[in-house]
């Protein structure tokens, strides 16, 4: 409570206010003679002493040292001052309804708050540091109340009646502009504030203006004002600067989904890629957005550890039956995710790794067999060969093969490493029944091969033989 010491309002909304009077006329109505308003008046005596007992009962601290303002007096000295309101003088009465104004602003009865502004904005004698504060205080009331044309009236009053315009009065503006749906007119007001901070007021503009002028931007698209592309190409700079100074998770996606929009998918990756760094992902979608763009550009391990990480990762989920909420790893293990994994470690040539998440990933695959065939593959390259058979054997089993020949050309080749030729050209000649001339040279490639093979072994077995029986 102790900014009572100074003026009340002056600091409730981060304003600073100048106090001289700025009489800038631009139309006929305003050629006409302005009351000319005072820097400060003094109180009279009574009035004075009253008003000290109600800044001591505001101003008031509990044993502990903490603010325990007396409400009930300030209102009962109140009420004694606005009981005699006839008899005091202008200034007077503008202090007294400054007063209400407050108590009535700290205890939310909002209406009440903005007729006692009005009641002080009607007294000829407010000084200006009361008439600018109370201004600004009642625009932001009446925006509270969805009143935007009578804020936008008391801002631009304000601005009228003020020495100096501060940035945060055209942003203020900008709000009210933005949420009459005037468009136009809320981005130049947005504009303006973040130009007036930098280049006026020297400091960087705050978070929520930068975002207001990006929805400005999107909304003049939406309104055919300026095009889609156009509107991307202003929003991309604002969303630059917030991601350095104001590194959010959800700036970091309205980045990442303007640079997609644009085609630049690298950025996007790159955008994706940071948040990911800080920690700043907590959605599935999000970590598989960001590995599937890291197999495009062509970083396995990293699309891999990405959805690793997802996985280790847990977030707080609310059971929709039970209402209450328990862990769960973001990235889950269903089928489409452990296959993608899966294909992350394979491109990145970890295939010990990819083995064991591609077997899960086949025994969830609910449209065919295709997982298995290319497990089977796996196997066939870690020399795992009866495994590599189980598993094209599940696959040929569930079927819905893209290309079947090709499942019983690597079963003919698992085969025909076990040297077990019958079955393996049994495998070759249903392979070679393909139309596909080019499966077809290749499977009868591998009968004549395995036949060859064949003949070789047993050679070899019958001239071991008659050594053996000779030696």
């Amino acid at each position: 409570m102790k900014l009572f010491t100074s003026f009340i309002f002056a600091t409730l909304f981060a304003f600073s206010f100048t106090t001289a009077v700025h009489l800038n006329a631009q139309s006929a109505d305003q050629k006409k003679k302005k009351p000319v308003y005072r820097k400060a008046r003094v109180l009279q005596a009574s009035t004075a002493k009253k008003i000290v007992k109600i800044v001591e009962a505001l101003e008031e601290m509990d044993d502990e040292g903490n603010e325990a303002p007396d409400w009930n007096k300030a209102k009962e000295i109140l009420t004694e001052l606005y009981n005699k309101r006839s008899e005091m003088k202008s200034y007077d009465r503008s202090v007294m309804w400054n007063y209400w104004g407050y108590i009535y602003f700290s205890e939310e009865k909002y209406d009440q708050a903005m007729n006692a502004y009005e009641m002080l904005l009607n007294e000829p004698e407010a000084t200006i540091p009361l008439r600018t504060s109370s201004l600004l205080t009642l625009a932001q009331l009446n925006m509270v109340n969805e009143d935007y044309d009578r804020g936008i009236e008391l801002i631009l009053q304000w601005m009228d009646e003020v020495e100096k315009i501060t940035a945060q009065s055209h942003y203020l503006l900008s709000q009210a502009y933005f949420n009459k749906e005037d468009y136009r007119k809320a981005t130049s007001s947005a504009e303006e504030a973040i130009r007036f901070a930098m280049e006026e007021e020297g400091y960087r503009p705050k978070e929520n203006w930068y975002v207001l002028l990006a929805a400005c931007y999107g909304m003049l698209a939406e309104e055919n004002v300026i095009t889609k592309e156009e509107s991307l190409q202003k929003r991309l700079p604002l969303y630059e600067v917030l991601i350095e100074f104001y590194p959010k998770k959800n700036h970091f996606i309205s980045l990442g989904g303007i640079y997609s929009q644009l085609d630049r998918e690298r950025d996007f990756m790159l955008t994706l890629k940071t948040a990911y760094m800080k920690d700043l992902l907590d959605k599935e979608s999000e970590y598989t957005s960001l590995a599937q763009l890291m197999l495009l550009y062509k970083t396995p391990y990293w699309a891999a550890q990405v959805l690793v990480d997802g996985q280790n990762k847990k977030v707080l989920v609310k059971n929709e039956e039970t209402e209450e909420e328990e862990l769960k790893p973001v990235v889950s293990e269903t089928f489409k995710n452990l296959k993608l994994l899966a294909d992350a470690w394979r491109m990145a040539q970890e295939i010990d790794k990819a083995i064991p998440v591609l077997e899960k990933a086949a025994s969830l695959d609910e449209k065919g067999g295709e997982t298995y065939i290319l497990l089977g593959n796996l196997y066939l390259f870690e020399d795992r060969i009866e495994d590599a058979i189980i598993a094209i054997e599940n696959g040929l089993k569930k079927g819905n093969l893209k290309k079947e020949s090709q499942a019983h050309l690597v079963l003919g080749q698992a085969f025909f490493e076990l040297e077990k030729f019958d079955d393996a050209k049994k495998y070759f000649r249903l392979a070679a029944r393909d139309e596909d001339k080019v499966v077809k040279k290749t499977a009868n490639n591998w009968i004549r091969y395995s036949e060859n093979e064949e003949v070789r072994l047993k050679n070899l077995a019958l001239r071991r033989e008659f050594i053996e029986q000779n030696s």
